[in-house]
Order: C-alpha cells, then sequence, then structure tokens
C-alpha cells in the first residue's frame, strides 16, 4: 500500500515551489531545526498544550511535554509544541463555557493552517477536553488525547475531601454557622492536594474518561493520577503511537463512529458522569457530522446501573478509582453485559474488544458489578415540558433524603408538586435567597433563568442552589432546583438542567412566575407548569425577551452564533466545516 504523502510535505519540501518551501523552512530552523529533519519525511507532531499558569489543572503537562516528545522522537517524528486558549473552569469568568468554542476555533485554525501531520491533545480541565475533540473532529488529521489526570485525594481532619464536591459541603456548614470563614477556606484547599484536575467524578474526569470510551486515548489512560510515575509513561507511550496513526492515517472518522459515541454514553451513565457531558458529547458529535440526540441519553442509558463508588454520588476518589481499576474495569464489566459495541476501532489501531483482553483485580469496594450496583437504572433522565424542549437530571445523585421528601408517596411514587421560587440569574438568588418574604419552604421549586449559552453567556453553573439558611438548620439539606444554565459535575445536587431553549432567546421559561405550581413526574418525564392554556397565553404576549448586554467582542460574537445546550452549545456552522483537510484543500499560501 502507498504511503500517503504528509501535509508537512507541502510546506517544507516541495520541489515544485522552491521559493515558498525555502520561506517556510528557514524560520524553523533559527532556534535549532535542521533542513535534513524537516526534510526527512518524517511526521511533524503537534503537540497541543493546554498547561499554564492561568490552567493550573493542566500545568503540569509543561514539564510532561519532554517525556511527549521523547516518545514521538523514538517513534521516528519531530514534535513541534504550540499553545491552545487556556480554559481554567475555576478561573475563568463569566464562565469558562463561554470558552470551550473559542479554543475549539483556535485549534481548527492551528491545526489546518500549519504544517502538523498529527497531533496529541493534552486535556485536563472540563472545556479542554471536548474543544480538542471537536476541532480534531473537524480537521480530521490523525490525534490522540491525553489526559493530564485527577489530583491525589484530598484529605481534611481525616475525611476523604473531594475537588468541588466539598465547596458544596463547606457552603452549607459555613451557612449553618458551624465552621468559620477560616476554616472553611482550609476544608476546601485540603481537596486539591496535588497537580491535576478535579479528583471527583466532576466534568473533568468524566469528560477525559468519555474520551477513553471513545476509544480517542489509550486504554487506561483517562484516570492515572497526575503526580504518578505512569501518568509519564502513558506519555511517553501516546508519543510513540501518534507517530503510527500518522503512517496508519488513523484519523478521528475513523475511530469517533455512531457506535464509538453510543459506547460513550453507556459509560458515562455507569460511572455517574458530570450533566455537563450531554451538551459536551453532542457537540464533539456534531462536528464529526453525526445526529447525537439529547434522547439517546434516556434511550440508551438509563437503565444502566452506577457501578462507580465514587464522589459526588459515591464516597471515594479518582486516585482510588484507578487502583481500583479505571475506566478498563467498567468498560469490562459492560462488555461482559452486552452493553458495548465491541469491534469499534480506537486509537491503538484495536478494537475495543482487544483492547480489554487484559486482567484486571478489581476493587468491588469501589468499583461494583452489574449484578449488585451501587445504584440501579443510574443514567440521566431527559424531561419534557409545557415551558420548555427539554432538559436533564442526573439520577444517580439523588439522594436518600430527597428521594424521602419528594419521591416516596406511596400513592404516586416518584412524583411531586412545588412553588416555583424565581430568581433572574446567580446574583438575585444570592441577593434574595434568604428574604423571608419569599416563604421558601421544602414545598418550593428553586428555579434560575438568564443562565444558557446566549444568556450568561457561555451557560454558567450555578443551578445547583443551596435552600435558605433557616432550612439548612433544620436539616433540609437540598431543595428541587431548576433552570437554563448549567451545574458543576462535582455536585450531588439532583437538578433540573440545561433547559432549552433558554429564556434569553424567548423560552418559555419566562413566562414563570413566583407562586405558580409545578408538577414534577419522573416517570413520565415531564415537569409542567400547572397554569391553564389560556394562562400560558396570555403570559407569552406579554413577556418581554431581556436586553442583553456584552462585556467583551467574543461575548457579542458568541451570542450571535451559538445554540442551545440540547444540540450542544456549538456555533452554528458547524455542518458547513466537516472533515475539512479532506473537502476543503490546503491552505492558500502566505506569500
Amino acid at each position: 500500500m502507498k504511503k500517503k504523502e504528509l501535509r508537512s510535505k507541502q510546506w517544507f519540501d516541495n520541489p515544485n515551489d522552491p521559493a515558498l518551501t525555502a520561506l517556510y523552512l528557514e524560520r524553523y530552523l533559527n532556534y535549532g531545526m535542521t533542513r535534513h529533519e524537516l526534510q526527512s519525511g518524517k511526521p511533524i507532531i503537534g503537540i497541543a498544550q493546554s498547561g499554564s499558569d492561568l490552567s493550573p489543572c493542566n500545568r503540569h503537562f509543561l514539564e510532561l511535554s519532554s517525556r511527549i516528545k521523547d516518545g514521538i522522537r523514538q517513534a521516528g517524528g519531530i514534535p513541534i509544541e504550540f499553545p491552545t486558549h487556556p480554559i481554567q473552569e475555576t478561573g475563568k469568568r463569566p464562565t469558562a463555557g463561554l470558552d470551550r468554542n473559542l479554543s475549539y476555533l483556535s485549534l481548527v485554525e492551528v491545526l489546518f493552517g500549519y504544517p502538523i501531520d498529527g497531533v496529541i491533545l493534552t486535556t485536563g480541565c472540563d472545556k479542554t477536553t471536548p474543544a480538542a475533540l471537536m476541532a480534531a473532529a473537524t480537521v480530521n488529521i490523525p490525534a490522540i488525547v491525553l489526559s493530564g489526570g485527577p489530583m491525589l485525594d484530598g484529605n481534611f481532619k481525616g475525611k476523604k475531601v473531594g475537588s468541588g464536591t466539598v465547596v458544596w459541603e463547606g457552603r452549607r456548614l459555613y451557612a449553618k454557622g458551624e465552621i468559620t470563614y477560616d476554616e472553611f477556606m482550609d476544608m476546601v484547599a485540603a481537596s486539591a492536594p496535588s497537580i491535576g484536575h478535579c479528583n471527583t467524578m466532576g466534568t473533568a474526569s468524566s469528560m477525559n474518561s468519555i474520551a477513553e470510551a471513545l476509544g480517542m486515548s489509550l486504554t487506561g489512560c483517562a484516570v492515572i493520577p497526575a503526580p504518578y510515575r505512569e501518568r509519564s509513561q502513558i506519555s511517553f507511550e501516546t508519543g510513540k503511537r501518534i507517530v503510527d496513526m500518522v503512517h496508519e492515517d488513523l484519523t478521528p472518522s475513523k475511530i469517533m463512529t455512531k457506535e464509538a459515541f453510543e459506547n460513550a454514553i453507556l459509560v458515562a451513565s455507569a460511572i455517574g458522569a458530570s450533566s455537563n457531558c450531554p451538551p459536551h458529547l453532542t457537540a464533539i458529535a456534531r462536528h464529526m457530522g453525526l445526529e447525537l440526540d439529547i434522547e439517546n441519553w434516556q434511550t440508551l442509558g438509563h437503565d444502566i446501573p452506577l457501578l462507580v463508588n465514587c464522589q459526588p454520588a459515591g464516597e471515594h476518589l479518582m486516585e482510588r478509582f484507578h487502583s481500583a481499576g479505571g475506566i478498563p474495569a467498567i468498560m469490562q464489566e459492560l462488555l461482559k453485559n452486552n452493553k458495548l459495541h465491541k469491534n469499534v476501532l480506537t486509537v491503538s489501531g484495536k478494537t475495543v474488544e482487544e483492547n480489554l483482553k487484559i486482567k484486571i483485580d478489581v476493587d468491588t469496594d469501589v468499583i461494583k458489578s452489574f449484578a449488585n450496583p451501587l445504584v440501579e437504572n443510574a443514567g440521566y433522565i431527559v424531561m419534557r415540558s409545557n415551558f420548555f424542549s427539554s432538559a436533564v437530571m442526573k439520577t444517580s445523585v439523588i439522594s436518600e433524603e430527597f428521594r424521602k421528601r419528594y419521591l416516596s408517596d406511596p400513592k404516586n411514587k416518584n412524583v411531586f408538586e412545588a412553588n416555583a421560587v424565581i430568581f433572574e440569574g446567580p446574583e438575585d438568588y444570592h441577593a434574595r435567597i434568604n428574604d423571608e418574604k419569599l416563604n421558601i419552604d421544602e414545598n418550593s421549586i428553586l428555579m434560575i433563568r438568564g443562565c444558557g449559552p446566549v444568556g450568561y453567556p457561555g451557560s454558567a453553573e450555578v443551578v445547583n442552589m443551596q435552600p435558605p439558611d433557616r432550612l439548612l438548620k433544620k436539616g433540609i439539606n437540598t431543595l428541587p432546583t431548576l433552570g437554563d444554565g448549567r451545574q458543576s459535575g462535582t455536585s450531588e445536587s439532583p437538578s433540573i438542567l440545561n433547559v432549552s431553549p433558554e429564556s434569553a432567546i424567548g423560552g418559555d421559561l419566562l413566562i414563570v412566575q413566583t407562586g405558580d405550581k409545578i408538577k414534577i413526574d419522573l416517570n413520565n418525564r415531564r415537569i409542567d407548569l400547572l397554569i391553564s392554556e389560556t394562562e400560558i397565553a396570555d403570559r407569552k404576549k406579554n413577556t418581554k425577551i431581556p436586553v442583553l448586554i456584552n462585556q467583551t467582542p467574543w461575548q457579542e460574537i458568541s451570542r450571535k452564533m451559538v445554540g442551545q445546550l440540547e444540540t450542544g452549545a456549538c456555533l452554528e456552522t458547524e455542518s458547513l466545516y466537516l472533515d475539512i483537510t479532506n473537502t476543503k484543500g490546503m491552505p492558500r499560501h502566505s506569500h
């Protein structure tokens, strides 16, 4: 079989255009590379460097890149490292959700416009993974994901504390007056004891696990803790593997098939993955040219049991999950129960089934079996309504307290009614949650709007609202919540999230008023506003869409182009730019 010509040859070794070849070549020699290297026929491997001081969850890639380069060179490739747009979930305001599409755009331009034959996508913090995979899908050159791995397990006063999850616990204790400000700070800081991303099954660990489930990273890569020697070792192996992938022309389109996305949904359901996964996975699929309807999370994933005993749905953290068997153990259990597409190709060049022919000593305290799961039917419920098109609810985090209070009426199990309390964004919530005039009690549902991809902008993680302090002091730790924004993957709140269409574009969440009765029916997957059709029509006539103010040029551009959470919150141009390396031709010359 004839080898496919390398893209980089068009820059560095094109005898048909010596003038431009010389122009492209000479500047890459000025820091010590040689003409022989660049004209040797060796593939140029890009390292999409997501680590920086602004991105502490990914910062250790600045050191790991040396091992990545070692692997690339040993396999006969030439590494070229470049920065990606920083995305740090806990650092970026108004929300890192705003930057996912911006990072995607930036990476597409680099991969398409520079002499790169294959790329290692360094991922870690929440949005870095979907942004990288969206770009890889669009450009469709050989690509492989290298997760940076989670932090070591946190510990505070002899108790496991997980990043993100401990914040919600600390908030409750602080609101009750049980800890001081300094104790609150120390408690949360204890959850971040090392380099790496969140050590809970938050969005970061969830999305890196999904990358492995999709077949886009080497088996076992997703949850190796960042400080472990195995993290450096798999960085080396990933560097080696991408060179072979270039020679094999093994591109994302051959790996991220419809069956691979279905596998990802099944794995996400089994691990109790973040509620941010549905929009991110949908976005990746759309950039691959595949339709992944939100309903797939219900039809494929809802009946899957929760197999991972990790926070926020369980008790352990990622370091223990890794030693218990990690994602390979989960995929083996799903495969054993005929739940995975076993013949899907992966970046290893082997199928899912071939990758999983390994012996794993499973720690059954952390990783459960289908016969003995942590929770039955633990996937997502996709909700419909008379005031929105879709929303999702993560059932694996429904606590016993919540279930007993709201879902255990023997005459009407999994059904309850609540009185709406409306907040116009998180600022309004924080200002008024303790206002006794709102009459918030255990029969209330806290609802927030103006928090979607257009409204916030970017869609913020603000739906997991706490009850007022006086209810917390009475032991009521969770109220039903609903909104057109997102929720942190580290949260244990069973919120109704990602309401689409959002209020900022005229979604009917706008017509709901404080005091309205809301019926939640998990059996029929319905949430309904209990007013007449006539009243609904009258309110729609009198509703005004809020005026939005942009603070930056990107906010304005994003708001004009972004879609809704149920369709991935993509820039609504993705169908025009599929497999661009093969469909759009080479980029034009610069001189």
